[in-house]
């Protein structure tokens, strides 16, 4: 089986464009469930853009599936990933003027502050994935740091359609080997960013790939179709994908 973890920043965006108390990200929350969500993944920005201290605390407390908490390597979200225990949390990079995250956690580079996030997160019981491109160099510093998981970021596979069937094998290929990669080397396999229902049962079929986080496709299907059925459609869409996955896709 292949987990869905449904990503809600986007009804907190809604509710702070109006500065209004709904939509509420905790009933979000309760209807991605209904749909079928495995768990819920929350970006908690330091800006707070979008979700809210109160809305990780709420959901944590009001959900009994899991919470995925990405966040970025700093003592603020350390302390608050420490207070409320998510079932994990997602270490990823995070620029004030970008307007989602554009690319993967360069773990080489910033290998001590990654680590000791790592470190002081694993103590508290709290296992810990890297958010990083896919690049087999990115999944050995991941190794060597100590990460749980490793989140493949799909950004560039999922942007590659606009250049043609050619751009999209290349990508999907870098994602495959570094997913192969990662198994290897022990780390759990997660994917996420960009997919939709059209480009997702590629991904999906990938046989090391445990959980696909996926957030904004599915909050805009959800205005027309309500939000259970927006996130069982895309079960249902990873289900068959891994289906048929011994097929030529």
């Amino acid at each position: 089986m292949i987990r869905l973890g449904v990503n809600i920043d986007h009804v907190a965006t809604v509710r702070n464009a109006r500065g209004e108390r709904f939509p509420e990200p905790i009933a979000a929350a309760h209807a991605a469930v209904l749909g079928g969500a495995d768990q819920i993944t929350l970006h908690l920005r330091e800006d707070r853009r979008h979700i809210r201290d109160a809305d990780v605390e709420l959901i944590r407390a009001g959900l009994a599936i899991d919470l995925n908490l990405e966040m970025a390597c700093t003592e603020e979200m350390v302390a608050i990933a420490k207070k409320v225990k998510p079932t994990h949390v997602c270490l990823v990079p995070e620029k004030r003027e970008e307007v989602t995250t554009e690319g993967g956690l360069d773990v080489a580079t910033n290998r001590d502050v990654v680590k000791s996030t790592i470190d002081e997160l694993r103590t508290a019981g709290i296992p810990v994935s890297v958010f990083v491109d896919p690049d087999e160099q990115a999944m050995l510093a991941a190794n060597e740091v100590g990460a749980d998981i490793v989140e493949i970021h799909t950004g560039r596979y999922a942007n590659a359609a606009t250049s043609g069937a050619g751009a999209v094998a290349r990508e999907l290929l870098a994602i495959r080997q570094a997913a192969t990669t990662a198994k290897q080397l022990g780390l759990r396999v997660h994917a996420g960013h960009g997919l939709d229902y059209r480009n997702v049962w590629r991904i999906a079929a990938l046989p090391e790939i445990e959980e696909l986080n996926i957030g904004f496709a599915i909050v805009s299907r959800a205005l027309f179709v309500g939000l259970p059925a927006a996130v069982r459609e895309m079960r249902d869409e990873m289900l068959r994908a891994r289906e048929l996955a011994g097929q030529d896709l």
